[in-house]
């Protein structure tokens, strides 16, 4: 069973997360946001990962310290249950539709964060969430976990259907990049011996 437990508290942020990589969508998600919570939700279903992930943020502030802190505590809960890596597909690709928007997450457990993060938001506001606050997210989860990762919007202007196209497709990259390879299930894939 491929499932990592995280806390992680500062003087910003309170999280709890549990992760378990093998599951079917379901989910729990309370972060005092209600458009991350949205985003981690539909990341949940369409990676088919088990999530419970509870946050209390300084939010009377505003979310950049929860939206930040919850990629950080994803990104190491994913970290955590993959372990040495050893039997992944490593790599995945996915392009998402959600109306008139066009998204496309390629991405590489490699070991080396990197986020090229190319799209166009036209908004500074989705709701009263901060739009910056997706790179900000995304920045923090690769950094990580250690992935590179590439956002790469080919169509949209609907704030909300870029963002639920980013994080649909790149749950489904993940999914395709985590699943084990059945030929290979005690292989780290590179050349190196090691992707950590």
């Amino acid at each position: 069973m491929r499932i990592s437990r995280i806390q992680r508290s500062t003087t910003e942020t309170d999280i709890s997360c549990t992760l378990e990589l093998d599951g079917t969508g379901v989910y729990e998600v309370d972060t005092g946001c209600g458009f991350l919570n949205h985003m981690l939700e539909l990341f949940s279903r369409h990676g088919r990962f088990d999530l419970k992930l509870f946050c209390r943020g300084d939010v009377h502030i505003d979310y950049h310290h929860t939206v930040e802190d919850c990629g950080i505590v994803l990104g190491r809960a994913f970290s955590e249950a993959l372990a040495d890596r050893a039997g992944i597909q490593r790599y995945g690709t996915v392009t998402i539709p959600m109306d008139e928007a066009l998204v496309m997450a390629s991405l590489d457990i490699s070991g080396r964060a990197h986020l090229a993060f190319g799209l166009n938001i036209p908004t500074e506001k989705i709701g009263d969430f901060d739009a910056e606050l997706v790179q900000e997210f995304f920045q923090a989860f690769a950094r990580e976990l250690g992935l590179t990762l590439h956002l790469c919007q080919l169509a949209g202007n609907n704030s909300h259907h870029i963002a639920e196209a980013a994080f649909k497709s790149t749950a489904r990259a993940l999914a395709q990049a985590v699943e084990i390879d059945v030929t290979m299930p005690d292989i780290i894939p590179s050349t190196k011996g090691t992707i950590l």
